[in-house]
């Protein structure tokens, strides 16, 4: 490929991803005149993505908001402490680096490692709300891309009978903090070429031994393999999500299926 067709390439990905983007921000209200948002680095490939990406559009949205970035350091063995603030200090950006030992702490409680993943994800959870009050946040940004989404909504269906999956837009259960998943339309496969292109420097999730998880791998590649067979077919799972007909599932607590009356036919009307 020349030159000129891959930078006309990158341009294109990059318009996708602010599109997408954008519509998620419009059909859901995610970001409001005066937000503050706090945006979530992992220091994976979505995050950083993220960060651009809603620097790009505040520069031109009709809307004044702001952004600061927030990492968190676990205190994983082997974590590059420098990574993370060398990069937003170069490209500007407001931050902070929150260190707390939340590996110590879920390595002292569950020392055989078992569902160590559900009390690790409560701790940072916890924690970046905590943050967030602090640093005056009006919300909290999460990297979850279309995939994401997808893909807990096969394992709710598969492993816990449940019809459910990430929501654009969450209430926490204080009510304290709305979080938001301003990338809920990207697609994976674009936000991975984005991440090449911009050459971000990626913390590696293999620092954690326990990262991987095994039954979302298993969806993973099922959702990959069926995209293979059969293109735009991710697609038109995340459009089923913003198309929901309760009329015709089968949960009668937030549909009045016991109530449902035939109308009396209009003998007036009869011939």
């Amino acid at each position: 490929m020349d030159s000129r067709k891959r930078q006309y390439e990158n341009n294109k990905l990059q318009k996708r991803l602010r599109h997408d983007t954008g519509r998620a921000i419009e059909d859901y209200n995610l970001i409001e005149d005066g937000d503050r948002i706090m945006v979530c680095m992992s220091g994976g490939k979505d995050s950083y993505a993220m960060l651009d990406i809603l620097e790009s559009l505040r520069q031109k949205a009709p809307v004044k908001f702001s952004l600061i970035a927030v990492h968190l350091d676990a205190g994983l063995p082997g974590y590059p402490e420098n990574l993370m603030p060398d990069y937003l200090e170069a490209k500007g950006f407001e931050y902070l680096i929150v260190k707390e030992p939340v590996y110590n702490i879920v390595k002292e409680k569950i020392p055989d490692g078992r569902n160590i993943c559900s009390l690790c994800s409560r701790l940072r959870r916890g924690i970046l709300y905590r943050v967030a009050s602090e640093v005056g946040a009006t919300k909290i940004a999460l990297g979850h891309h279309r995939e994401d989404a997808l893909e807990t909504l096969m394992l709710n269906l598969f492993y816990t009978g449940q019809l459910k999956s990430m929501p654009p837009k969450l209430l926490t259960d204080d009510g304290r903090h709305i979080v938001i998943r301003p990338l809920i339309y990207c697609a994976e496969k674009d936000l991975v070429r984005f991440s090449a292109l911009k050459e971000y420097p990626i913390i590696s999730a293999e620092l954690c031994s326990f990262a991987a998880n095994r039954q979302r791998g298993v969806i993973k590649e099922m959702l990959k393999e069926w995209e293979k067979k059969n293109p735009g077919r991710l697609e038109i799972m995340s459009r089923a999500l913003r198309d929901v007909k309760l009329s015709h599932l089968m949960d009668s607590s937030v549909y009045g299926f016991r109530d449902l009356k035939a109308q009396a036919s209009d003998s007036s009307e009869e011939t």
